[in-house]
This record gives C-alpha cells, structure tokens and sequence, in this order.
C-alpha cells in the first residue's frame, strides 16, 4: 500500500486524523459557515465529531454523510434517478467507465445507486487534482473514496503517473475487491458528444499482467450511461464556448472549478438515469489477435456504443435536435406544451450567461447542441 499513499483513498484507521485535519482547516470552516451561519464553530465541530462515531472506513462515511446528502440533492434539484443494472450482478466487482455530465454527482449518484441495489461495495472515484483547489477538498474526496489523477504533468511525470495509477486500479479491483469509476475521457464532453479515449484504455493496461487484451480483462470493465434531462452547468458550458472563441487563449481557472460544482449540485436536473451495458469480458477475447494499437481503437469503438445505445432520451433532447436541425423529425417524441416548456428552460439558462457581451445565438446553439448529440450518437 505504501506504492499508492500519494494517490489513494484513506483506509481504516486513517479517519480520525483527516477529519481532525479537515475540522482545523480555515477554507473548510468558513465554507461551513456559509451553509449554517447560525451554529458557532465550536458547536458544528463537536456535531461532527459526535456524528463520526463508529466510522472507520471511507465507506462508512459515505454511507452515514454522503448517503443522505445525495439523497437530499436528488429530492431537492431532481426528479429522482433510477438505475438499469440488469447487465451486471450485484456480487460482482467492476470498473465502471462512463460519460461525464457532472464533476460531483456523475459518480455520488453511482455510489447511492450501487448501495440501494444491494452492491457490497459503493465505487472508488477517480478525481483530477485540477479540481483539488483547497487542502480541505483533497481530504474530503478521499475520505470518500476518491484516488487522485494528476494532470498537467511533463511527459515523463505523466508516464510514471499513468503507470501508478493503473497498478492502483488493478490493485483496488483485484485485491481490495472494490467497485471503481473513471470518466471515458478527460475532463466533461462539453458538447455532450460522448466519445471514449484511447488514452484511457492504455493506462488502464499498464498496470496489469500480459498483453491489452489480459490486463484489461482483469479490470471487469462495464461501461455505463448517464442521462440528466437537464444539465444546470449547460449554460457555463456555452459561456466557455464564447470565451474560447472570443479570445483563443482564454482558460479556466479556480473559481470557474468552483462554479461548475456548486452550479452541478444545486441546479436543477430534471429526472436522472444510469445503465450499465455489456460488461466488455463479454467480447473482448475477440480482439487478442489485433495489433496493440487496433485493440484500444476497437475497445473504445464497442464502449462507444454501448454508452450512446444506453442513453434515455428526454422530450428536450429531440426538441433540440429537430430545432438545430430545422425538422420534425422527432415530433411524436414531445408534445406542444413540451416544446414550450424547453424553449423556455433554454431562454433561462441563456439569461444566466454573466458575458459583457453575450452572444444569444450563439449561445443557443451551443446548448442546443449539448442536448441534440446524444440523439444524434444514438441513432450511430
């Protein structure tokens, strides 16, 4: 375990001190203030402290905290989420590589799901370090079962890191027996065109034992589909767009992170769905006898899709695409009053654009866009 102290999540007998290390830190008390302005520090400490008996695992933590909280958020800004695991057993372990619509729920929703469905395991969380903006927020995912991927790495760094991190994942999937989730790519699609990078595949088979096709093998590798009817960071993701073209150099920085999460949890989501589809040691015995660089190309084709095959479409989507596409094509897919009813939403999310100058038209084709693509890579 020593290999991975740097990258992995706490294990038992580590709790105490992170949240000792977590109740110390000043960005975390006074994001603490801002959601219960009325309890002094003192009293919020000791609450915490009293809540955290008897937690000895980052799973208990997820369970006693995350549970309820995720919950509340699927109350509060959804219309509930359900789940389509028929492919895949409960008593089975799995790297689940998915599509990415939101850099906090995608994989909350998942560990809440994986519980009510009766999975002994919730999931170990891949999470860039770009998103670790505060000491406090690092001690938090990995009390809640994240492993760090570092970013922004030279070539030779980032080589040794990707090798790591792959023989963490055999480690976590073969050894610990967990469950793991990893995004398909880096970073969200912003498009919401979901494609699965080779580059994921490789570093997933650095870690393990023999040829691609054995290591990967190894890993259980499902992939799974996320479908939000509503994506309440669509209209960041437009902003972006703008930056971007406005000005070709522009990049993100902290506070945008920050932003994105905040605007992902306590947006509105309309209703959410996750499914799984064919775990990929189904078929890829296959592919043992392509060339090395076939073997990923043809594995990231086949998760493609299954992911895009496994989409909930909502009326929205297919009001977008026949809009953006100047068709009915869709037409018997929403009703007038659905129509009225996106059209509104999207003039909401545009009215929420902070640019000095911000283009309407642009603007609205981008969100269009998000949500016509997962029709369009539906349809192949």
């Amino acid at each position: 375990m020593n290999e991975f102290d740097e990258i992995r999540p706490y294990v038992k007998g580590e709790m105490k001190d992170a949240l000792s290390d977590l109740l110390k830190d000043r960005h975390f008390n006074i994001m603490m203030r801002g959601l219960v302005p009325w309890l002094p520090r003192f009293v919020r400490n000791t609450l915490f402290r009293l809540a955290f008996i008897g937690i000895d695992t980052p799973q208990d933590f997820q369970i006693r905290f995350m549970k309820p909280v995720v919950n509340y958020v699927l109350r509060k800004y959804a219309n509930g989420a359900s789940f389509d695991s028929n492919t895949v057993s409960n008593q089975t372990n799995y790297t689940f590589i998915s599509n990415h619509r939101d850099i906090v729920l995608d994989s909350a929703i998942l560990d809440l799901l994986l519980y009510q469905s009766g999975f002994p395991a919730t999931c170990e969380i891949a999470i860039g370090d770009n998103l670790l903006i505060y000491p406090w927020i690092k001690t938090l995912v990995r009390m809640n079962k994240a492993f760090i991927v570092r970013r922004s790495l030279k070539a030779k760094e980032m080589l040794e890191s990707s090798q790591l991190m792959s023989r963490y994942i055999h480690y976590a999937i073969t050894d610990k027996k967990e469950n793991l989730w990893i995004a398909q790519r880096e970073g969200r699609a912003k498009d919401s065109s979901d494609n699965t990078q080779d580059s994921v595949l490789k570093m997933l088979a650095m870690g393990g034992q023999g040829s691609p096709v054995q290591s990967l093998r190894e890993l259980n590798i499902v992939p799974l589909t996320i479908s939000y009817e509503y994506d309440p960071c669509d209209y960041l993701k437009a902003q972006e767009f703008q930056q971007k073209r406005d000005n070709p150099t522009w990049k993100k920085g902290k506070q945008d992170d920050l932003d994105n999460m905040r605007t992902g949890i306590m947006g509105q989501k309309g209703h959410v769905h996750y499914r799984t589809g064919r775990p990929i040691n189904e078929w890829i015995d296959q592919l043992a006898d392509l060339p090395r660089t076939e073997v990923f190309k043809e594995i990231a084709r086949r998760i493609d899709q299954e992911i895009h095959s496994g989409y909930m479409l909502y009326p929205g989507n297919y009001v977008a695409y026949d809009q953006l596409n100047s068709t009915d094509r869709f037409s018997r897919h929403y009703t007038p009053q659905d129509k009225a009813t996106f059209d509104a939403y999207v003039a909401g999310q545009i009215a929420k654009v902070t640019l000095d100058n911000p283009d309407e038209a642009f603007l609205r084709e981008r969100i269009l866009t998000m949500y016509a693509n997962p029709v369009v890579n539906k349809l192949g």
